[in-house]
């Protein structure tokens, strides 16, 4: 068995020392830990010992406080946000304005593989615009009709089969949510 050189407690003023290294209110760190404004509002009031995963999330961010900020979800200047996941993990937010034809891509992830421009840190409009098709059946896919029919689609449009499908094919666990 491993050990670890983490701590088995934090006190509540470890908390909101952190937090306040990070620059987040009391709401914005319950929304990054995944907890409720009173759980952080309890720690940081409580006198005696806190444990739990909280105390390895805390000793993380104690020692690259820069994940909070690379994890941090930039608003939305435009109309439309995709979000390309692998399986539960969100890889790339690209926001979208179809008519000006703008796009701006952030990314989650190093790995290349898992993004969804790869290694092309400055797509293109065009760039998105096969990136939605490379989710989607092809146009030129025989008896395409029948299965536009089938998701109530009255033309090839990938944003529209995107959301249907969530842009998921049968050979990876990639896929795409939709924000409008």
């Amino acid at each position: 068995m491993k050990n670890y050189v983490i701590p088995n407690q934090i006190t509540g003023s470890d908390i909101k020392s952190l937090r306040t290294i990070l620059g987040m209110t009391q709401r914005e760190f319950a929304a990054f830990t995944g907890s409720s404004v009173r759980t952080v509002e309890s720690w940081e009031s409580k006198d005696g010992e806190i444990t739990g995963p909280i105390v390895t999330l805390l000793e993380i961010l104690i020692r690259n406080p820069e994940i909070a900020g690379k994890l941090e979800l930039p608003p939305n200047r435009l109309k439309l946000r995709l979000f390309y996941m692998y399986k539960n993990m969100v890889c790339t937010v690209i926001d979208v304005d179809e008519l000006e034809h703008t796009i701006e891509v952030h990314n989650y992830t190093d790995k290349p593989l898992f993004r969804a421009f790869g290694v092309n840190p400055a797509p293109t409009y065009e760039d998105y615009e096969e990136f939605l098709e490379s989710r989607c059946f092809p146009r030129e896919r025989d008896k395409i009709k029948i299965e536009l029919k089938a998701l109530e689609i009255p033309f090839y449009d990938p944003i529209m089969i995107i959301e249907r499908t969530q842009g998921r094919m049968a050979e990876d666990e990639f896929w795409i949510r939709i924000e409008r």
